[in-house]
């Protein structure tokens, strides 16, 4: 089938190098513009970019797609570009940017969208690390038909995954990443033989996963211990958990932890005990064992080698 491809990082990658070891083919590639990053801050492309561009696929990267909006001319030449393309089909995945109606209706079969949750639960900018915080004991890979809505398009076809207590976001996203890859695939095969059954969403059950924030990385020991370890989980590797600790000016970030059922009537936060099997925290339920920690500048360290070095104060 010809397929227009819409993405930016690793997980969107995965669905575009599937679709293209299926034999699809891809006359076009949309995404995000070149960012600087690394220690010399040099521009570099998207994932996806950089596999287009193995693959000898134009690329295509406008700032935004409406045509009446702050790049109108970006919005035009990718209109020109969709066009010439004449694609059977649309797949997004995690592209970052808002497609209008004009994009939705182009492709024959309209725009199919990689979403890495159980739909309705959580449609948003971060389902994978709201479903770790919040408990959830399932999550997913939902290929939706794309509407103008937040994730409110109907669903094509649906893959669950257990979460486990170990997991952390970027485990998750590797493990639904694969799943979406292959999630794609199967709905695309499934069009081609006209099987696929549109199913709208239903309206009970509708959460939303709001964009992380750096604010959100400070542990606030005022919840429980098993919140919070399930916020270390989810934090990591983006945006990362943190905790102060004495002796220390900045930060430190937190990357393992484990919830204790013991109970203390120290004041949530206080520093219960050291010791090189972990830094005991008081919470509101229960005491947070942070197991792995990382200095401002420094390496990820085990929590028996970070109190080595540790001059505290307490």
């Amino acid at each position: 089938m010809r397929i227009v491809f819409a993405g930016t990082p690793d997980f969107a990658r995965l669905g575009l190098d599937a679709l293209l070891r299926a034999g699809h083919h891809v006359p076009l590639v949309l995404t995000q513009p070149d960012r600087p990053s690394g220690r010399g801050m040099k521009l570099r492309p998207s994932p996806v970019k950089a596999l287009a561009q193995e693959h000898g696929i134009p690329v295509a990267q406008p700032r935004s797609l409406r045509l009446d909006g702050k790049y109108p001319q970006d919005a035009q030449d990718a209109r020109q570009a969709l066009l010439d393309a004449a694609p059977a089909l649309m797949v997004v995945a995690a592209y970052g940017l808002i497609l209008p109606r004009w994009v939705l209706d182009l492709p024959v079969h309209g725009c199919f969208n990689i979403h890495a949750s159980l739909l309705p639960r959580w449609r948003g900018a971060a389902p994978i690390q709201r479903a770790i915080q919040a408990g959830d004991e399932l999550t997913g890979i939902t290929i939706m038909q794309m509407d103008e809505g937040l994730d409110t398009g109907d669903m094509l076809l649906r893959r669950e995954l257990a979460i486990s207590d170990t997991h952390t976001a970027a485990q998750l996203h590797d493990e639904l990443a694969q799943m979406g890859a292959e999630a794609i695939v199967d709905a695309v095969a499934l069009l081609e033989k006209g099987q696929l059954k549109p199913s709208p969403q239903p309206a009970e059950g509708v959460t939303y996963a709001e964009k992380l924030d750096k604010a959100e990385s400070p542990l606030d020991f005022t919840r429980s211990a098993v919140e919070l370890a399930r916020t270390v989980r989810a934090f990591n590797p983006v945006p990362g958990a943190t905790a102060r600790l004495p002796g220390l000016d900045q930060p430190v970030k937190v990357w393992a932890a484990q919830a204790l059922a013991r109970e203390t009537d120290a004041a949530p936060g206080t520093l219960l005990q050291v010791t090189p099997e972990g830094i005991d925290f008081a919470t509101a339920d229960g005491i947070l064992r942070v197991l792995e920690l990382q200095k401002p500048g420094g390496k990820r360290q085990p929590v028996a080698t970070f109190v080595q070095g540790w001059n505290r104060k307490h």
